[in-house]
C-alpha cells in the first residue's frame, strides 16, 4: 500500500502517522470529554504524546529561524513573552501542525472532546502561533479574551502543544491553573515537550504562568498555539439567507420564498412541517 509523505529537512513524515490515531476512537472521544468535563479548577484536558514527535522537533527548530520581524515582543506590568505575528510566515513544519489542528477532521474532533460545535479556526493565529518566553518570562493569571478583534467570533478554547525537553519545576513557567473565588493556584501543567492541552474560554478558565522563567541554561520556553471559535446560528427567519440564490429560479420556488419573507416564523414552521408528512 503507498503511503503518502512529506519530506522537511531531510525528515519524513507519513501523513497518517502525523497524530496517534487512537485518540480519534469514537471510544477515545467519550473518554476524553469525561476527563475534560471532570477537570479542575474548570473544565480543561492534558494529553500526552498525540502528536508525532519527530514533527514536534521540526517545529522546535523553526523557532531559532522564525526571521526577526515575525515576532512580536510583549513587555508590561502584566506579562513578558513574544509571539509570532498573525499572518506571519513560519517554517513548513509549523505550518504542517496548524494545517493539521484547523483541518476539518480535527476540529470536528475537537467539538466532539470539548462539547463546542461547529468550530471555527483563524488560519492568522490571533494570539496563537509560535510562543516563547525567555528568562524573566512570565504571564500573570488571567482570562483570555471573549472575541476575535477582527471578526468579532466567540472565543471557545485555545490548543496549546509544549516543545520543552526536560523541563524542571523550579525554573518556573509552569502553567497555573486558579480558582478565581478562592485565589489560589489549584493544577499546575509543567511545559513538557509533546504535552498538549485543551482549555475551554470560559468566565472560570483563569490561567497563567505567573512565576518568571529561570531555566539553569537560560533556555526559553516554547510552545504553539491555537485558537478555535463559534459564529452567531441563524433564526429560523433568517435561514433563507443559508442557501444560494439563482438568478432565474424555478415559479414555485420564488413563490416559496415570497410566502416565507411574508408569513410569520413560527407560521412558516408549522407549514414546513405539515407539508414534510
Amino acid at each position: 500500500m503507498q503511503v503518502d509523505c512529506v519530506t522537511i529537512r531531510g525528515t519524513s513524515l507519513c501523513l497518517d502517522e502525523l497524530v496517534d490515531l487512537s485518540f480519534f476512537t469514537p471510544e477515545a472521544r467519550q473518554r476524553l470529554r469525561a476527563q475534560l468535563s471532570a477537570a479542575v479548577p474548570f473544565p480543561h484536558l492534558v494529553v500526552e504524546g498525540l502528536f508525532n514527535p519527530d514533527l514536534l522537533n521540526l517545529v522546535l527548530e523553526e523557532f531559532d529561524t522564525h526571521r526577526a520581524a515575525g515576532w512580536q515582543d510583549v513587555q508590561s506590568s502584566y506579562e513578558r513573552t513574544r509571539r509570532s505575528v498573525p499572518g506571519a510566515a513560519i517554517g513548513p513544519a509549523s505550518q504542517l501542525y496548524f494545517d493539521l489542528v484547523n483541518s476539518g477532521w480535527f476540529t470536528t474532533w475537537l467539538s466532539d472532546v470539548s462539547g463546542a460545535p461547529h468550530l471555527i479556526p483563524d488560519p492568522l493565529r490571533h494570539g496563537g502561533g509560535l510562543h516563547e518566553s525567555r528568562t524573566g518570562g512570565s504571564f500573570a493569571i488571567h482570562r483570555d479574551f471573549d472575541r476575535h478583534p477582527k471578526t468579532g467570533l466567540k472565543n471557545e478554547m485555545v490548543f496549546i502543544t509544549y516543545l520543552n525537553r526536560g523541563w524542571q519545576p523550579e525554573w518556573g513557567s509552569a502553567l497555573e491553573l486558579w480558582d478565581a473565588k478562592e485565589g489560589r493556584c489549584v493544577t499546575t501543567v509543567q511545559p513538557e515537550f509533546g504535552r498538549t492541552l485543551l482549555m475551554p474560554h470560559g468566565p472560570a478558565s483563569f490561567h497563567g504562568h505567573p512565576t518568571p522563567l529561570k531555566a539553569a541554561d537560560d533556555r526559553p520556553r516554547r510552545s504553539v498555539a491555537a485558537y478555535f471559535y463559534t459564529g452567531t446560528p441563524l433564526l429560523e427567519q433568517d435561514l433563507d439567507r443559508a442557501i444560494s440564490v439563482f438568478i432565474a429560479p424555478r415559479r414555485i420556488h420564488s413563490a416559496k420564498a415570497t410566502l416565507r419573507r411574508w408569513m410569520p416564523p413560527i407560521l412558516w414552521s408549522l407549514m414546513k412541517k405539515t407539508t414534510q408528512h
